[in-house]
C-alpha cells in the first residue's frame, strides 16, 4: 500500500514537472517572439523618424537607435539599447510635429504607439516567465536549463497626444 501511494506521488510529481517544463519552454518562446516584435517596432520608429527634417540631435539619436538595433549590436549584447531608445524618445518629445507633413506625423504617431504596445507585450511575457522560473520546483529541478533569464525593457513612453481621437466613445 505504501509503495502504491509512493508511486502515485512520484508520478504526480513527474507529471507536474513535465507540465512546468513545457510551460516554461512556451514562455521562453513567447518572450523571444515578443522581443522580435519589440525590436521591429523600435527599428520601424527609427526609420520613420529618419526621413523627418530635424535637428542634428534628432539625426544622431536616429542613427544611434538604428545602430543599436542592427544585427551586429544584437549579437554582441547591446546593453545600452534602453539608453539609446530613451534618447530618441527624449528628442521626439521635443520635436515640433506641426512642421511635419501630416502623413509623416501620422506614421510617426502610429510607430510610437506600436512601440508602446510591443514593449508592454514583451514586459508581460518577461513577467510571466520570471514568475514561473521563481517557483521552487522549477528552481530545484533546474527546469530552465541554461536559458538566460529574460530582463525587462524599460523605456519612457511618449506623452499621449489627444489629437481628437476618442478611445471610449464618450466624446469628452
Amino acid at each position: 500500500m505504501a509503495v502504491t501511494v509512493g508511486l502515485l506521488v512520484l508520478g504526480a510529481g513527474a507529471v507536474g514537472a513535465m507540465r512546468a517544463a513545457t510551460r516554461l519552454d512556451r514562455l521562453h518562446v513567447r518572450t523571444d517572439a515578443a522581443w522580435a516584435a519589440l525590436d521591429a517596432a523600435l527599428c520601424r520608429r527609427a526609420r520613420v523618424v529618419r526621413g523627418a527634417e530635424g535637428s542634428a540631435a534628432l539625426r544622431r539619436a536616429v542613427d544611434a537607435a538604428l545602430l543599436a538595433g542592427s544585427d551586429a549590436a544584437l549579437r554582441t549584447g547591446a546593453a545600452g539599447r534602453e539608453e539609446v531608445e530613451n534618447e530618441l524618445g527624449r528628442v521626439l518629445a521635443i520635436l515640433d510635429r506641426r512642421g511635419l507633413e501630416p502623413a509623416r506625423a501620422g506614421r510617426l504617431a502610429d510607430a510610437e504607439q506600436r512601440v508602446v504596445i510591443a514593449r508592454r507585450v514583451y514586459n508581460d511575457a518577461v513577467r510571466d516567465t520570471l514568475a514561473l522560473r521563481s517557483h521552487r520546483m522549477v528552481r530545484w529541478l533546474r527546469l530552465a536549463g541554461t536559458a538566460a533569464a529574460p530582463r525587462y525593457f524599460e523605456i519612457a513612453e511618449p506623452e499621449s497626444s489627444h489629437d481628437g481621437l476618442e478611445l471610449d466613445g464618450a466624446g469628452a
